[in-house]
């Protein structure tokens, strides 16, 4: 009895520490599973690992927040594909917890805890949890935005929106995408009526100012670097012009796998829920926390903005500018479509009601089965489906194919790689003196690569295609269309030690 009642008077931990340790379980089940099933880290993450080598204003195809903030954990950690899959939970992860504590203080706890549970059953953050590019770290500052306009709204005070523009600003830094973050918040600001308010005229002024000054530096860099990364996106997926029955098309196949591939789970897990809720004899209690605005229209408004206005400007852009919508731009906001969904559906009323006992054992089956589903069908699983996919490229066996050889023609060390960044970079990681990347043989996109040590060190050419290429040898007969070459060093030996010391 005495125990009973000792244990009663224990404080229970703060609901945002449990949810916080509810993340980071979460994201050490599939790390776990996602590192011991993959073969190579993802071309993204290689991508990165590339980059970090230089720390610049941009880069030739994305701006440069990203790559500044993998430094952090390199530098701890070391230049690793683990050091980057960590830096990649870590942003989804601080994404999350964003999202619940925003939905929290508008919706409630039970409201908050079921829309986290959904979102993480979204495979952007789950089977790609390991995944960190420019999608995943714009994804906290696409929450955060949502936030910050609430409280900015909300309270009136021009800190808020202060803070408002430097989350813009950073957020552009990430990625440019971060303009429909900004499209969202200017169009809570006229449907919540705050443009009929001075203090919110002054305060998105503000946010605006404060976001160009922080971004201000790289518009210079783009301007001195001939517009690089608006140039790359031009030739490619922005630039598609595709006709428009191509573009009807694109769109809805955006739309599908956004909604019926990405976030099926999602919505499978909230049907779920209602339905067990209908057939429950045991009344629930909302549990709701009190809104700090007092009034439900305008969080519904906020989060209506949030959940559509991403999905309909992107589904807009390829609709009239033609563009090709590559199916990882939903990765930042897909997210804010499950209380968007949830409004819609009946919000509060209804979806406080589950039991959140009930929520966490369907989420945790739904989890499971996945984990299992990847680990059969991965590169060291059962069935392993899909051999030619990334995650199955072996480049231990590429290092052991190519290694020797090379440090053969080149008589040293291999130092520099030149060729595709993927391929290049997943070798390097392998090789004890972890080569630098010249990505495409280009001096000029690879700034941590010079032409002192291009000579002092010489080169080993990768090259992807369809056939040999002259003074080529092929890799072998596991890499099929993969080929390589050696440019000699020009100096003697202790040069190229002189240039990477």
């Amino acid at each position: 009895m005495q125990s009973a009642l000792q244990d009663m008077a224990k404080p229970a931990l703060p609901a945002s520490v449990k949810v916080a340790i509810g993340l980071l379980l979460f994201s050490v089940a599939w790390l776990l599973q996602i590192d011991s099933s993959s073969l190579t880290a993802p071309k993204d993450n290689l991508e990165q690992l590339t980059w970090v080598h230089s720390l610049e204003w941009g880069y030739y195809k994305h701006p440069p927040l990203p790559t500044w903030l993998l430094s952090l954990p390199v530098n701890l950690l070391g230049l690793s594909a683990r050091t980057s899959y960590l830096a990649g939970a870590l942003s989804t992860g601080a994404g999350m917890f964003l999202f619940w504590h925003m939905l929290r203080s508008l919706r409630g706890s039970r409201y908050a805890m079921l829309a986290l549970l959904a979102a993480l059953c979204i495979t952007y953050y789950n089977e790609r949890l390991h995944f960190y590019n420019h999608e995943v770290v714009l994804m906290p500052f696409f929450v955060a935005s949502a936030l910050l306009a609430w409280r900015a709204v909300c309270s009136g005070q021009l800190r808020w929106w202060a803070a408002l523009g430097c989350c813009l600003g950073l957020g552009a830094l990430a990625k440019y995408q971060m303009i429909l973050a900004a499209m969202a918040v200017f169009v809570f600001w006229i449907a919540s009526g705050a443009w009929r308010q001075k203090a919110h005229v002054m305060g998105l002024a503000l946010a605006a100012g404060l976001a160009l000054a922080i971004i201000s530096p790289h518009l210079y860099w783009l301007v001195l670097n001939d517009f690089g990364p608006l140039r790359y996106a031009s030739e490619y997926s922005l630039g598609a012009n595709l006709g428009p029955a191509a573009r009807l098309l694109n769109i809805l196949h955006w739309l599908a796998d956004q909604m019926l591939n990405r976030a099926l789970l999602a919505w499978l897990l909230l049907g779920l829920l209602i339905v067990v809720h209908r057939r429950s004899t045991q009344p629930q209690h909302g549990g709701a926390d009190p809104e700090p605005c007092g009034g439900g229209d305008a969080s519904r408004t906020l989060l209506l903005s949030f959940g559509l206005v991403p999905m309909a400007v992107t589904c807009a852009i390829g609709l009239f500018a033609g563009s090709s919508l590559q199916l990882h731009w939903g990765t930042p906001f897909l997210l804010l479509c499950i209380p968007a969904a949830m409004e819609l559906a009946g919000g509060k009323q209804r979806f406080s009601r589950i039991s959140p006992q009930t929520a966490i054992k369907c989420f945790v089956i739904l989890q499971l089965a996945l984990l299992l589903i990847g680990q059969m069908t991965s590169a060291r699983g059962e069935l392993r489906l899909n051999r030619k996919h990334w995650r199955n490229f072996d480049s231990q066996a590429l290092s052991h194919a190519l290694a020797e050889p090379a440090r053969a023609a080149l008589g040293g060390d291999i130092r520099v790689i030149a060729g595709p960044t993927a391929e290049a970079k997943a070798l390097a990681l392998k090789l004890p003196e972890r080569p630098l990347v010249l990505i495409d043989g280009r001096l000029d996109i690879s700034p941590w690569v010079s032409q002192r040590m291009v000579q002092a060190c010489g080169i080993l050419h990768l090259t992807l295609s369809a056939t040999r290429p002259a003074d080529h040898m092929p890799v072998g007969e596991a890499f099929p269309h993969l080929y390589w070459r050696v440019t000699a060093p020009t100096e003697r030996a202790s040069a190229c030690a002189r240039e990477r010391a």
